[in-house]
């Protein structure tokens, strides 16, 4: 499955980042839910979800061993305006799992959660495939090079 933008999401990522990046409100933090590879639905079924229920309440199952991690406006979350190629690209930092263990993983979810939420009021970003299965060392997430979203 390829990496996208949850259709209620298109146009804000970026304004998710930076709220959190602001501290506004300070209770706001980005939330990296691993999805396990058994049952995770197509992109057609997960883009309309509106929240983390949504995404959940199929066959897509979250991954509960290594858990879920947190960003908040103490961790590296960059955003850069690319004025020469007219964007804006939005960078967080790697995400480790140390000794990782439980069921395979198909792709990590990452949502905007306004206030220590329950996943109905966690709206889902983006979504990138990440296929690896954890054997007890350290897993470590890159969602991407140049970072995790670009709005141009």
């Amino acid at each position: 499955m390829a990496d996208f933008v949850f259709n209620l999401a298109k146009g804000r990522v970026a304004e998710y980042a930076n709220r959190v990046k602001q501290n506004d409100p300070t209770t706001a933090r980005l939330v990296v839910i691993p999805l396990e590879t058994a049952g995770l639905e197509t992109q057609a079924q997960l883009e309309d979800s509106n929240n983390i229920t949504e995404v959940l309440d199929g066959t897509t199952n979250e991954q509960i061993t290594m858990g879920r991690k947190y960003l908040t406006d103490t961790d590296a979350i960059v955003l850069t305006e690319d004025e020469t190629n007219n964007r804006m690209d939005v960078d967080i930092p790697d995400i480790t799992w140390a000794t990782a263990t439980g069921n395979a993983l198909g792709a990590l979810v990452i949502g905007y959660d306004p206030n220590s939420s329950a996943d109905s009021a966690i709206i889902p970003l983006t979504h990138h495939t990440f296929a690896v299965t954890p054997d007890g060392s350290d897993i470590v997430a890159q969602i991407a090079a140049a970072g995790f979203f670009r709005a141009s």
